[in-house]
């Protein structure tokens, strides 16, 4: 069954565990130009005996050759990897947009997992896991040296269930011990609203089979159905997704049948074009027709969003799928990217089924923006740089360029992430992404109206810092303290997706 989806999902885009993955209708074995090397396979074929015979502890061949197939990726890019049964299973129930679990995205970081970003409205962001929190241990085993998969495998599991998590967090002297119940976790991919002074408002948190469609409606619903007089597209910590929802998202902004997204590789089905879809596209995902909630619709899509001004916001955490939108949508100059320099995953993933429920997923090409430019690595640089809170960027993600064994583009140079961007003198606060107190949202707003925009807020950073030093002074005794200067009670606060709450100690 899993290989049977997959098959049918085209491309993929998964910023958290491979960017963009395209299941090839072919074997390996027909991708195969040179001879076996027979003696190498011979080789492999002794080792697996003597180990089979021999070792101390009995392994099954299945044990076995899992490992070995395992063991062939290790010094691949970071997004080749086998997919057994879960594997597949997984990649199913994170583009139709339901999965059991946590709701985190997380990468590799020193051997251990990190979060890249919590998803909204989900247990792990409700008990306040913040986008680059060290996972150090689950339920107390530890994780360093742990695949991907395998710390994916310990953190999923039956709703209502409980996890403990161990998180080293950046600025934080002590481990940090997290108690979450799992849940059916259900993305909502689109959510939206109507801004002040009429300008509309859209995240897309990640690129499902029903992202498209779903933008459609809520395009519609801005203003009810007043034109608005600007429009801001949120991709901020959207690790991507499908790349048939990411091409039907750029396609309600630009002309049908310009160039979205190109891909270029060794084998000739790696070299495609994809272009915008006309507003009257609509197509099922599922062989045989239609089925409810299951659509690719553009069709109703209202006329303004070929010509509203347009701002889109991305940063760290925007990845892959996102990447593909907003390159699309900055060479066309149809909108102006506003934000921080995106994460650079810009490689192709085949999928080439083994068996009916496992494979491999292998990076064969590299994705380019219509005006030829190579994402991998570099990322999306914004038109305007913002960053994220007034007193700096908050989100210290690790990109592309800082994973092991990442591929270059060869075309542009690495861009190896300003120290300013990883070291603040201050810490700045969280805050909800759309909400009153976010930065750049309102930048992009004031933008959009015609007002000044502020990269941050340098008097709130001397301030900011200012109060740090004498804090450290205190700490250190060179500064005499009266009892007024002390708050009686620190007052703590945890995001969810409906605000800040504060937190009874």
């Amino acid at each position: 069954m899993a290989t049977r989806r997959i098959g049918s999902f085209s491309l993929v885009a998964l910023g958290a565990v491979g960017g963009i993955l395209v299941s090839l209708g072919i074997t390996a074995l027909a991708q195969r130009s040179e001879p076996l090397p027979l003696r190498e396979l011979q080789q492999f074929a002794n080792v697996f005996s003597a180990i089979k015979a021999s070792y101390v502890e009995p392994l099954s061949d299945k044990d076995l050759i899992d490992d070995a197939i395992r063991g062939m990726f290790t010094d691949l890019d970071p997004h080749s990897a086998y997919l057994d049964a879960e594997a597949f299973k997984e990649m199913e129930a994170i583009t139709q947009g339901g999965f059991g679990g946590l709701g985190i995205e997380i990468g590799s970081e020193d051997g251990m997992p990190k979060v890249i970003a919590p998803i909204e409205d989900t247990p792990a962001a409700r008990a306040g896991i913040l986008s680059g929190d060290l996972i150090t241990h689950i339920d107390g085993k530890p994780t360093k040296g742990m695949t991907l998969n395998e710390a994916i495998k310990l953190m999923r599991g039956e709703p209502k269930t409980s996890i403990v998590l161990t998180i080293q967090r950046a600025g934080q002297d002590k481990p940090l011990i997290v108690k979450i119940v799992r849940d059916l976790i259900k993305v909502r991919s689109v959510r939206s609203k109507t801004l002040p002074d009429n300008i509309g408002y859209v995240r897309v948190s990640q690129f499902q089979e029903r992202t498209a469609s779903d933008l459609v409606a809520h395009l519609n619903r801005l203003g009810n159905g007043k034109p608005p007089r600007g429009l801001v597209l949120d991709l901020r910590n959207d690790p991507g997704g499908l790349l048939d929802s990411a091409i039907g998202v750029s396609s309600a902004f630009l002309p049908p049948n310009v160039l979205v997204v190109s891909t270029k590789g060794r084998i000739p089905s790696s070299n495609r074009e994809y272009f915008a879809k006309p507003v009257d596209y609509s197509r099922s995902y599922l062989n045989g027709g239609a089925a409810p909630g299951m659509q690719d619709d553009l069709s109703g899509l209202p006329a303004w969003t070929k010509t509203v001004p347009m701002v889109v916001l991305v940063n760290v955490g925007s990845a892959s799928a996102s990447e593909i939108v907003a390159g699309a949508l900055q060479d066309h100059k149809r909108a102006t990217i506003m934000g921080n320099r995106t994460f650079g995953k810009g490689s192709v993933q085949s999928v080439l089924p083994l068996s009916e429920d496992t494979g491999i997923k292998l990076t064969t090409a590299l994705y380019y923006t219509p005006s030829g430019r190579a994402i991998q690595v570099t990322g999306v640089e914004p038109d305007v740089v913002v960053d994220d809170t007034p007193l700096g960027n908050l989100f210290r993600l690790p990109r592309e360029v800082d994973l092991e064994h990442h591929l270059l583009n060869g075309v542009a140079p690495e861009v190896v992430t300003p120290k300013d961007e990883v070291e603040n003198q201050v810490q700045p606060q969280m805050f909800e992404i759309g909400g009153d107190d976010d930065h750049q949202l309102q930048q992009a707003i004031n933008f959009l109206s015609g007002k000044p925009v502020k990269r941050n807020d340098p008097a709130a950073i001397a301030a900011a810092t200012q109060a740090a030093s004498a804090e450290k002074k205190t700490e250190r005794g060179a500064t005499t303290v009266t009892p007024s200067t002390i708050p009686e009670k620190i007052e703590r606060y945890r995001l969810t997706p409906e605000g800040m709450i504060k937190i009874d100690e």
